[in-house]
């Protein structure tokens, strides 16, 4: 991509291009304008640990706000975590369709993740604490598109360092932020 304006282009990062006000733009931003990302999402993540040895499960639910848009029949979603202790927020990239989900994250924690039916994928998780190899073996992804939400549920195998570790299921809801009814107010 070629820069906008002609504002020290031969001091721009890989990945950057200047602005007509001579500020510096990601790649995530240029993707927002490429796309003409527009809509304001609220995105629950729902997810849910089937440990063998124990009869309960361990549910966990955040609620981010984040950017959503979808083509050539991919979805996207992308939004900043920020984690308690730390200052550095982590960048997050949801790209699904079909049979596949993908989780993209940089910053404090470095990992892509593949959600692919029916196959097992193995990566790396790259925390501040050191790394991981992780191994999904996805069984199942269901997608449901509404007007002003979509829903994602993902059941899979986790394995830490091919090891076993448990059975899980993810939610996520990307619901318009205008049209969620969602409230902080009293």
């Amino acid at each position: 991509m070629t820069p906008v304006c002609g504002v020290c282009p031969e001091r721009q990062m890989p990945g950057m291009t200047a602005c007509g006000n001579g500020e510096e733009k990601t790649a995530e931003d240029q993707l927002r304008e490429e796309f003409h990302m527009t809509k304001e999402v609220l995105l629950t993540l729902k997810g849910l640990q089937f440990d063998q040895r124990e009869e309960d499960a361990d549910q966990i639910e955040t609620v981010l706000v984040g950017d959503y848009y979808k083509r050539n029949g991919k979805h996207y979603v992308i939004y900043e975590e920020m984690v308690e202790g730390f200052t550095q927020a982590t960048k997050n990239r949801l790209k699904f369709s079909e049979h596949m989900l993908e989780l993209s994250r940089s910053g404090l924690v470095n990992v892509h993740m593949v959600f692919q039916e029916n196959k097992k994928n193995l990566t790396s998780y790259n925390t501040p604490f050191g790394q991981i190899l992780i191994g999904i073996d996805t069984k199942k992804i269901r997608i449901e598109e509404a007007e002003d939400t979509v829903v994602v549920d993902v059941d899979y195998a986790l394995d830490i360092n091919y090891e076993f570790l448990a059975d899980c299921h993810i939610t996520v809801n990307i619901a318009s932020k205008e049209g969620s009814g969602f409230s902080l107010d009293a």
